[in-house]
């Protein structure tokens, strides 16, 4: 299932970040990016997602995966039938 709507909530110069950043690309997805530390309407909605400050954050129509990394993302991406 191709995803219709996809954040990534970043922090710039995070190498955690650029792995999501990386792993998207490579599986063709179009997402909007959210600077947490340039936009603190960014950042209170990626907390009240998360929980947490910790990035980056995905959200795939709905679904959030929070502070990981690319081994979390594969997992993730197969469990919830985005391949």
């Amino acid at each position: 299932m191709k995803p219709q709507r996809a954040r990534l909530f970043i922090k710039p110069g995070c190498p955690w970040c650029l792995e999501a950043v990386e792993g998207l690309r490579l599986r063709g997805v179009d997402y909007e990016v959210l600077d947490v530390v340039a936009d603190p309407v960014a950042m209170l909605e990626m907390q009240q997602l998360t929980g947490q400050s910790l990035a980056p954050c995905l959200e795939i129509d709905g679904k959030v995966l929070a502070d990981f990394g690319a081994h979390e993302l594969d997992v993730w991406w197969v469990q919830n039938g985005f391949d």
